[in-house]
C-alpha cells in the first residue's frame, strides 16, 4: 500500500508533527509509526481506524487515493468526513483546477463527491486565480445573460455557506436541480434558504433550502468559448435596458398605490 505510506507521512507533515508527536496521538510507538510511513509493514485494521479518526479521513480514501497533492489541511468537507482535497498542483508546484465538462455535467450531481470522479476530471492551470480551490463549470441556456451557453465559470470553493455575499453570482450544487449558475441573496436567517435570482428576468426568482445545498461556489472569472457577434451585444443590452425600466416601472407603481 505504497499510497498510505505516503500520505501517513504527508498528513503528520501538514500538521507540523513529530513522528513521536503523531505516535502518541494515535497511541502507537514510533517504531510502528516509522515502519507504516517507510512502508516496510502494514497497519492493522485497529491502527488504521485510529489514523483515519485522527485525519478525520475514510480507509479507503487513505489507501487508494495520493494524498501527496494537497497542500494544506483544510479540505472540503463531505458529511463529516472530508474526502477531496482544496488544491492540486503539477510537478512544478502550480495550482491546477478541475473542468467539469459540458457532456458531463449532469452527473456531477452524483460523481461529486466520489474521489475517482475528481481525480479522472481533466485539469488545467491558470496562475492568475486567487488563492482557494477552483473548478471550471459549464453554462448552460441564456438565465444569466450576458453569460453565454457553453461557457466556463470558474468558481471558487465556499466552506461556508453563511459566507455568501447578497448579488454575488454563485455556481449552487442541490440535491434536485443539480448545478445551476444564479445571484444569490442570503435568507438564511429570515428562512433557512437562499435566493437564487436569474439574470434574464424572463426566469423567475426562487428559493432553497440550505439542507438542499450539496455545494457551493463563488464566481471568480469566466471563459467564453465562443465568440459574440455584434448582433448579440446589441441584443443584449436592449435586453438589459428594458429589464431594468420593468424593475423601475414595477417600483414606480408601488410608489402611486
Amino acid at each position: 500500500m505504497k499510497n498510505l505510506a505516503n500520505n501517513i507521512k504527508h498528513l503528520r507533515n501538514l500538521k507540523h508533527l513529530s513522528q513521536e508527536g503523531l505516535s502518541e496521538e494515535i497511541s502507537i510507538s514510533r517504531s510502528k509509526l516509522m515502519s507504516y510511513e517507510s512502508g516496510r509493514t502494514e497497519p492493522s485494521v485497529e491502527t488504521l481506524l485510529k489514523i483515519s479518526d485522527y485525519f478525520k479521513l475514510p480507509i479507503d480514501i487513505l489507501i487508494r487515493n495520493n494524498l501527496t497533492l494537497s497542500k494544506n489541511t483544510s479540505f472540503i468537507d463531505i458529511g463529516n468526513q472530508r474526502v477531496l482535497f482544496p488544491i492540486t498542483v503539477d510537478s512544478e508546484d502550480e495550482d491546477l483546477i478541475e473542468i467539469i465538462p459540458q457532456e458531463a455535467s449532469a452527473g456531477y450531481l452524483s460523481g461529486y463527491s466520489d474521489p475517482e470522479y475528481v481525480e479522472d476530471l481533466r485539469k488545467i492551470k491558470l496562475p492568475f486565480l486567487p488563492t482557494g480551490k477552483h473548478r471550471a463549470f459549464p453554462i448552460k441556456g441564456d438565465s444569466m445573460l450576458p453569460a453565454k451557453s457553453g461557457s466556463f465559470i470558474i468558481a471558487k470553493y465556499i466552506e461556508d455557506i453563511s459566507e455568501v455575499r447578497d448579488g454575488r453570482t454563485y455556481i449552487i450544487l442541490t440535491e434536485n436541480d443539480g448545478l445551476v449558475y444564479k445571484r444569490v441573496y442570503n435568507k438564511i436567517e429570515e428562512s433557512k434558504t437562499l435566493l437564487l435570482v436569474s439574470d434574464n428576468k424572463l426566469y423567475d426568482a426562487y428559493e432553497v433550502p440550505i439542507e438542499n445545498i450539496l455545494e457551493i461556489w463563488e464566481y471568480t472569472c469566466s471563459i467564453n468559448t465562443q465568440e459574440y457577434d455584434e448582433h448579440e451585444l446589441k441584443i443584449s443590452s436592449i435586453a438589459q435596458m428594458f429589464n431594468q425600466l420593468g424593475i423601475e416601472l414595477k417600483a414606480l407603481e408601488k410608489l402611486i398605490a
